[in-house]
């Protein structure tokens, strides 16, 4: 471990740009086991069903302070902030996150890079093509408590419209760069974050991304999230099969410039209010 670079326990840890979830977190017979290799962060992560998965991420330009005031400020920016947990009356008008199909492009074959920054793939210095878009949020359960140890799943299409999936149409275009497929395990605040690119559209289906809830091994939601504003949503059937105007605003989000970043940043903010309480 470099020097000067410690880790926080319950949180999450930087270390000259990178962000990573928890360190040595463990549940129901879980836990992470960390280290440092050629620059990057390496975790293997075992689930309490007995899975397992290695995640791993590069120092880069994507951030979650150390110091809880820079962190606040940093969160500010994307519109989050532990303020909103404790505002009276913040979940009076909780809107449950709606199940959607999950689609036939979960990954087949997942990548060796499943961190929660999807413009850098490994060791590669180039980034995805797309217009850069951080998308965070909180888990939340039905009484509107955040949830922690939720392991957060996205996958979305390239630039080219081209899955992480061996199926996928314009699979021969899609963008090497992009890492297709993002892992972030929340902490005690319920809240992740991913760098991504902004979704784009391919024959049949609006722009979105696919989320996956997961904790100690059970899979709790399967939803999508949308652009809002976007010409394409009336006409996609899989946004239109939600029937209830409130769920479908609450999946439908704006993307719009990051305040404070650089030139052309978006920041998107999806909260997902699960059904369920989940166990302790």
């Amino acid at each position: 471990m470099p020097p000067g670079n410690r880790w926080l326990r319950g949180g999450r840890e930087s270390h000259r740009g990178g962000i990573f979830p928890r360190a040595r977190s463990t549940f129901a017979g879980g836990g992470d086991d960390l280290g440092w290799k050629g620059g990057r962060i390496r975790w293997d992560s075992r689930l309490a069903n007995g899975d397992r998965f290695r995640c791993s991420s590069r120092v880069h330009d994507l951030f979650f302070p150390r110091h809880a005031s820079a962190r606040r400020a940093f969160l500010r920016q994307l519109g989050l902030g532990t303020a909103t947990l404790a505002a009276p009356g913040a979940f009076a008008a909780l809107v449950q996150t709606p199940r959607q199909t999950e689609g036939p492009f979960y990954p087949d074959h997942l990548p060796l890079d499943t961190d929660n920054d999807l413009l850098i793939l490994n060791d590669s210095l180039t980034p995805a093509v797309g217009e850069v878009t951080y998308v965070s949020g909180r888990v939340l359960d039905a009484r509107g408590q955040p949830v922690r140890d939720a392991l957060v799943e996205i996958w979305q299409c390239d630039q080219n419209g081209a899955y992480l999936h061996t199926g996928s149409d314009n699979g021969t275009r899609r963008d090497r760069n992009f890492q297709g497929f993002g892992r972030f395990l929340t902490g005690t605040s319920g809240e992740y974050l991913f760098r991504t690119i902004k979704p784009v559209s391919y024959p049949g289906r609006t722009p979105h991304i696919h989320y996956k809830i997961k904790r100690r091994g059970q899979e709790l939601l399967v939803t999508q999230c949308y652009i809002k504003g976007c010409p394409g949503n009336p006409t996609d059937g899989v946004w239109k099969s939600i029937a209830d105007p409130k769920q479908r605003a609450a999946v439908t989000v704006p993307f719009a410039p990051m305040k404070g970043g650089r030139v052309g940043e978006l920041a998107a903010k999806f909260d997902v209010v699960l059904g369920q309480t989940p166990a302790l």
